[in-house]
C-alpha cells in the first residue's frame, strides 16, 4: 500500500475513524482499535484506521529516523487482521499544519464520518490542538461522535511504542512480548555473508532490513523463524545472534543472523520473520574461534532445552 494524501482517500462511506502511527500494534493500540470496531458496529459503519507515514517525528524533526517495532507493511496487515481497514496517510508539512477542523473536514467525501475514537491523552493537528474535548466540540457541530478511550497501562506505566523500544533495547523479551501481545519480530531478507558461520559448523541466515528496525540488546536469543514463501513450518526454532561479532571484527555494524535448528536448505533471497522468544546471554568476545564454537554448542543445548520445555 502506498501512502496517500488525506484529501485523496478511497471512497468508503459511513466510517468510524481512529488515527496514529500504530507501531507495534501493541496493547494500547489494540484497546483503541477494539473501541473503533465496537463503535462501527453501533453506527453500522466501516471501522477505519488512518496510519501516518512516515512517522510524524521524522517530519517534525528533520534528520530523525524512528526505529520501528514492525515493518510498515506488517503494521497494516496486523491492523487489518483485527477487522479494521487501514489507510496509509502521507504525513508531510501540509498535514502537520492542519487544524483539527481542517483535518477532519478533509476526510469527506471519501468518509461519511460517524465517530472518531482516540485515547483521552492523545491529540493531533497543528499545535496538538485536536484534543478529545476539541474533537467533541467539532463533532457536536458536524454531527459525529467523539469517543474517548482510557490509555492502556501495564506494570504501573503507560503502554507506548517508545517504552517498548526501550524494553527491547534492554533485552527484556518477556516484558516486550507482554506489551506487544506477541513476541518482538524482525523481518529481513537473507543475503550472502562471509560464510564464517558455515566454517564454524553453524551456518546462519544473514538478514538485511529494508526499514529501520528497532533492535534488541546485543546478545544471543532463542527465536522462531517464519518463511512466508517457503515450507519451513510454523515458527521453526533458531538461535538468533544480534551483535557486532567482536571475536573477529568489530566495525560497529549490528548484524542479525539466525541459525535454524535441524534445518538444511537454501534460504538466500528469502524473506524471514524472526520472532524473539527468550534472551540466552550477552554477546561475548572470545580469545579463539574454538572457544566461540564451544560456547555456541552450549547455546544450542540451552535453546533445545527451552524448545523441549516450552514447546517453542
Amino acid at each position: 500500500m502506498t501512502a496517500v494524501e488525506l484529501g485523496r482517500l478511497p471512497p468508503i462511506g459511513p466510517a468510524v475513524v481512529t488515527l496514529g502511527v500504530f507501531d507495534g500494534v501493541h496493547l494500547g493500540h489494540r484497546q483503541v482499535l477494539t473501541a473503533t470496531a465496537e463503535a462501527a458496529r453501533r453506527h453500522d459503519a466501516a471501522p477505519v484506521a488512518l496510519v501516518f507515514s512516515p512517522h510524524p517525528d521524522e517530519v517534525l524533526r528533520p534528520g530523525t529516523e524512528v526505529p520501528r517495532l514492525l515493518p510498515p507493511a506488517l503494521t497494516l496487515e496486523r491492523i487489518g487482521a483485527l477487522g479494521i481497514r487501514p489507510l496509509e496517510v502521507r504525513f508531510d508539512d501540509a498535514l502537520r499544519s492542519c487544524t483539527p477542523e481542517d483535518f477532519l473536514g478533509r476526510l469527506g467525501p471519501a468518509l461519511d464520518l460517524r465517530a472518531v475514537t482516540m485515547t483521552r491523552d492523545s491529540a493531533f493537528g497543528k499545535g496538538r490542538a485536536g484534543t478529545l474535548d476539541r474533537v467533541r466540540q467539532i463533532g457536536a457541530e458536524a454531527g459525529f461522535e467523539a469517543i474517548g478511550v482510557e490509555p492502556a497501562a501495564a506494570d504501573g506505566a503507560p503502554v507506548s511504542s517508545s517504552r517498548i523500544r526501550s524494553l527491547l533495547a534492554a533485552g527484556d523479551v518477556g516484558a516486550t512480548t507482554r506489551l506487544l501481545a506477541g513476541p518482538p519480530l524482525l523481518r529481513g531478507t537473507v543475503v550472502h555473508g562471509d560464510r564464517r558461520g558455515r566454517l564454524l559448523g553453524y551456518p546462519t541466515a544473514n538478514l538485511r532490513f529494508d526499514y529501520r528496525a528497532a533492535m534488541p540488546a546485543l546478545g544471543i536469543y532463542l527465536g522462531r523463524v517464519h518463511v512466508p514463501a517457503r515450507d519451513v513450518g510454523p515458527g521453526h526454532p533458531a538461535l538468533v545472534s544480534v551483535g557486532v561479532r567482536p571475536t573477529f571484527e568489530d566495525d560497529g555494524r549490528v548484524l542479525v543472523e539466525a541459525f535454524l535448528l535441524d534445518w538444511d536448505g537454501d534460504l538466500y533471497d528469502a524473506e524471514l520473520d524472526v520472532e524473539l522468544v527468550a534472551r540466552l546471554r550477552d554477546e561475548l568476545r572470545f580469545e579463539s574461534a574454538e572457544a566461540l564454537v564451544e560456547q555456541m554448542r552450549r547455546d544450542e543445548e540451552d535453546a533445545r532445552r527451552l524448545v523441549a520445555a516450552e514447546g517453542a
